[in-house]
């Protein structure tokens, strides 16, 4: 089989996080009873104007500025003139020829080497109602007409669906932690089309390119440029031609299934909006923008990390916005990190997933975690202990003295106590000292286990593994 080189390109649509919508005074909402957060405006009736919406203007200005883009200061809005019912205007107000955003880049690491997947341009637009297909009826909402949207293009410079998935991710990760949307995809607040096609050289011009759309998750952006690929080697090892064309992902087939066939390009009559007036930004306007943007997940990495927290604990840091925010409350204290990084996402998160709880619903003040971290760190409590008062920690407004009073902690501190307890344990257990020096490790935690169960659990699990292991060195 030949082997191909892949190019792809991906447009992501990105639902803004205001009150209200882009053009009309109705809510930005969610989850409420279908056509509820309508206005005339939204439904298209005749005679109705639109009014821009500030607010997304600043979002969007947000978004170029996260993502490294350009910023376009003078532009207007074009109507992209076509007929479907989910488009009650026939007309669908975005920027065509002036995009608010040009140029820019999101960085990506796929098997360590770095690469910044080019953004063509970002564009606002309002997004359209939201069909639903009944056998042979079509209902609509209108909740969604009206909803502000960016769209986000990537030049054809993506090599391979990793590339695609990682972009998807770093692409979300920005956008919300710089609060421009929630970016759930399970509620199409972030929806993404892929378009892909394959040569042979990097001489050779682009191949027959397939656009898939309505790709419902990020695994599924990896999975469908894949089988996309796949099906069109297969034909081109044939000898086999195809046309440009539409597909869509189908998640019980976990295959892309053909929608329509491309036969010319689509003429959408694209004009100025007569109705907005040119639209011009200032460097204050930027720059106001650019002073609210919170902490990116980038800058929120390279702080963890500067306090001694792994790459790979960072980044589950990350997955959890609120455990992130909660952890910037200790920026400006000197706790050890790494304890408390461990805490959040060890023993505190299992208990909240266990309990379908959020943190912020928790009594876990920020001066208790701050003592909670440094009785861990000065070995007065052990990660044991932890679990056994951990839902006390977070259930209660109790103090941490008096959760240890009323669990009768009691931790032995003393070096020379706990020498005699592994100097008796060794000496009851000289098989398993025997196991240990002929190099088998099982007998080592079997050992430590002793120790524990010696000293009733009250022994600090490192420093007692510390001095096992330099008892049994002496003993050589």
């Amino acid at each position: 089989m030949t082997n191909y080189i892949p190019t792809i390109g991906i447009e992501v649509h990105v639902e803004l996080k205001t009150n209200t919508k882009i053009f009309s005074p109705a809510k930005n909402g969610y989850g409420s009873g279908a056509n509820t957060l309508t206005n005339v405006i939204d439904l298209g009736y005749p005679g109705t104007l639109p009014t821009l919406n500030e607010e997304v203007v600043n979002q969007a200005i947000k978004a170029a500025l996260v993502l490294n883009c350009k910023i376009r200061k003078e532009m207007h809005f074009d109507r992209k003139n076509y007929f479907y019912p989910d488009n009650a205007k026939n007309y669908q107000i975005t920027q065509n020829r002036t995009p608010i955003g040009y140029d820019g880049y999101v960085e990506i690491e796929v098997d360590g080497n770095k690469k910044k997947i080019e953004i063509e341009e970002i564009h606002i637009e309002e997004d359209t109602c939201k069909s639903a297909h009944r056998k042979d009826v079509t209902l609509l909402d209108f909740n969604r007409a009206g909803v502000p949207l960016i769209e986000i293009v990537t030049k054809p410079c993506i090599s391979s669906p990793e590339e695609a998935k990682k972009y998807i991710e770093k692409l979300r990760e920005t956008l919300f932690y710089a609060d421009i949307s929630d970016c759930k995809i399970e509620e199409g607040s972030m929806r993404c089309d892929a378009n892909i096609s394959l040569r042979k050289n990097e001489s050779d011009p682009f191949g027959t390119k397939v656009e898939i759309k309505n790709i419902g998750s990020i695994s599924n952006v990896k999975l469908s440029l894949e089988k996309e690929a796949q099906r069109q080697k297969e034909l081109l090892d044939n000898n086999e031609t195809f046309k440009a064309q539409t597909r869509r992902f189908d998640d019980k087939l976990n295959d892309t299934v053909l929608m329509r066939v491309k036969e010319t390009g689509n003429d959408y009559r694209y004009f100025p909006e007569p109705d907005i007036p040119y639209l011009y930004l200032t460097d204050e306007m930027i720059e106001t923008v650019k002073e609210k943007i919170p902490m990116t997940a980038t800058e929120r990495k390279k702080e963890y990390m500067q306090r001694g927290i792994s790459e790979k604990n960072s980044e589950k840091i990350l997955l959890n916005r609120a455990i992130s925010d909660y952890l910037n409350e200790f920026l400006d204290t000197n706790i050890d990190f790494v304890i408390a990084s461990n805490l959040l996402l060890g023993d505190i998160s299992f208990y909240l997933n266990k309990n379908f709880k959020k943190l912020e619903e928790t009594h876990l003040t920020k001066e208790k975690m701050i003592e909670l971290v440094e009785k861990l760190s000065d070995k007065t409590l052990t990660s044991k202990n932890v679990k056994d008062m951990i839902e006390d920690l977070l259930e209660t407004d109790k103090k941490i003295e008096e959760i240890i009073k009323e669990k009768n902690i009691s931790n032995i501190t003393d070096d020379s106590y706990l020498e005699e307890i592994i100097k008796q344990v060794l000496k009851n257990n000289q098989e398993s000292v025997t196991d240990y020096k002929n190099g088998h490790d099982r007998a080592f935690k079997y050992l430590m286990g002793q120790v524990m169960k010696a000293s009733s659990g009250s022994a600090n699990p490192s420093l007692a593994s510390k001095m096992l292991e330099e008892t049994l060195k002496l003993d050589d």
